[in-house]
């Protein structure tokens, strides 16, 4: 039962289709949904096709053969377990069918074990009934067919009536009736009680003209000769019929009148109760089942080819929806891009003018900036030149480097050389109390004198070191 998680119910009635739908629960089947279809509609696919979900919730799908396709033989054998049983059973099918076993399929049920009256040589023998139910493999594929037909492949085909007789409690011997329908026409299955087991199960037909109850009687008289043969029929058995209320009164006079005997009715399993049973015991114990093993392998591997096929189409929308999004980006990502070239585009001329009055910027600034470092370095130069020294040469290289030269007395000489004098002093000059010049002469920048006649050439060169710093 935990194998399962729901269970669909189909019978094919001649009236419409109608199909019970049962989830598993509580250790059982609770009816979810019963639904009467036309034959002229098809059954709600939902309902009844299998799918991912059915990998992790187990569906199972059961049809009921029309009563009309079915054998029913009744046997008796030695109490022993199912293997064992199926055994027996398949030993005597050729005198069990009445048709070749190469074209039947078929299936069996147990009902229940009774006690064999013991024989004189021997202990009593505990033995099980069993019901042989056997189909034409025609006939099965056929209506396997129609039911492919409607989307809907079963997992196994049952026959309901298998659940009616082990409903009933049959607490003494006698006849059991249960009106149906084969084919159109109104059928009976009687199925036989003696000696506290099932002996016999027969269909019985009620003529639709003449004289009904003749003709019933004259079946039922076959019926009994043939178990007055076999032992297991008394004169003592009862008469029971298990019938709606329309078939009831159909039936239950045709029956006094044929019989001449009381005949006891009662109400059946309803076709919901019973579809319920049917469902709990396939699910419980069901190892056998009319269904042709190829057709189970079929639809095994339809139901994998179909979860393949539709995993491949979704990863094929997904793989689709991925490129629609990418080549969306991109269509997005062109457009931003050509908005941006034509924003550049027209800012071209702008950006030009621009870096234009930039560099003429730079250069009107680096003048300004020079204008006012040759300015600065006339003022210091002008402040430091010692009384008696001339200054000849006074220039200003790249903005960068001061190059002075000039000449004075032998004697005066050290108002330039020594520390603390002219050349000392504009090497340590400060403006705005930052060092104007590099401390650190090298090369020709050094101070140097020669004598020129009676007076003395000197020269030397400083190095700027913030330029770029205008005055206030």
């Amino acid at each position: 039962m935990a194998r399962w998680n729901s269970c669909n119910i189909l019978h094919v009635a001649p009236d419409a289709k109608r199909l019970w739908q049962f989830d598993a629960k509580s250790g059982g089947f609770v009816l979810g949904r019963e639904q009467r279809v036309p034959h002229t509609q098809p059954l709600p696919r939902k309902g009844v096709a299998k799918n991912w979900a059915s990998l992790w919730q187990p569906k199972l799908n059961i049809a009921w053969l029309p009563a009309e396709n079915v054998f029913l033989r009744v046997i008796e054998l030695p109490a022993s377990n199912f293997e064992e049983t199926l055994s027996m059973v398949e030993l005597q099918l050729e005198k069990l069918s009445p048709i070749p076993v190469t074209q039947i399929v078929w299936t069996l049920h147990v009902v229940g074990t009774h006690t064999a009256p013991p024989k004189s040589d021997a202990v009593p023998e505990t033995l099980q009934t069993v019901i042989v139910v056997i189909a034409a493999r025609n006939m099965v594929e056929e209506f396997l067919g129609k039911l492919e037909t409607q989307g809907y492949l079963a997992d196994r085909l049952e026959v309901p009536m298998l659940d009616q007789l082990t409903a009933v409690n049959a607490t003494e011997d006698g006849a059991y009736i249960f009106p149906t329908s084969l084919a159109g026409q109104n059928a009976a299955l009687v199925a036989w009680w003696g000696g506290g087991a099932l002996r016999n199960l027969s269909f019985i037909t009620l003529a639709a003209s003449g004289d009904r109850a003749a003709e019933l009687k004259n079946q039922i008289a076959h019926i009994a000769w043939a178990g007055e043969l076999e032992g297991w029929f008394t004169n003592s058995a009862k008469w029971h019929l298990l019938a709606d209320t329309v078939n009831a009164t159909e039936w239950e006079g045709v029956l006094r009148a044929a019989l001449n005997e009381p005949v006891q009715v009662s109400a059946p399993l309803a076709p919901a109760e019973l579809a319920a049973r049917t469902a709990k015991r396939v699910a419980t114990s069901g190892k056998s089942n009319l269904l042709p093993e190829e057709f189970t392998t079929r639809y095994h591997q339809q139901f994998v080819d179909r979860l393949w096929l539709r995993a491949l189409f979704y990863c094929l929308i997904a793989y689709g929806i991925g490129l629609v999004i990418y080549f969306s980006a991109v269509a997005w990502a062109n457009v931003k891009t050509g908005k941006v070239e034509a924003e550049v585009a027209g800012l071209g001329a702008s950006y030009t003018n621009t870096l234009q009055l930039k560099a003429r910027y730079g250069v009107l600034k680096e003048r300004a900036q020079l204008k006012y470092a040759a300015l600065d370095c006339w003022q210091i130069v002008a402040e430091a030149l010692p009384q008696g020294i001339n200054l000849q040469r006074f220039s200003f290289n790249d903005g960068k480097k001061l190059s002075l030269s000039g000449s004075c007395a032998p004697e005066e000489i050290s108002k330039i050389s020594d520390t603390g004098a002219f050349y000392d002093s504009i090497r340590k000059a400060k403006l705005n109390g930052q060092p104007m010049f590099d401390s650190n002469p090298t090369g020709n920048d050094q101070f140097g004198y020669r004598p020129a006649g009676n007076q003395v050439s000197w020269s030397f060169a400083v190095t700027l070191l913030h330029t770029e710093e205008e005055a206030p």
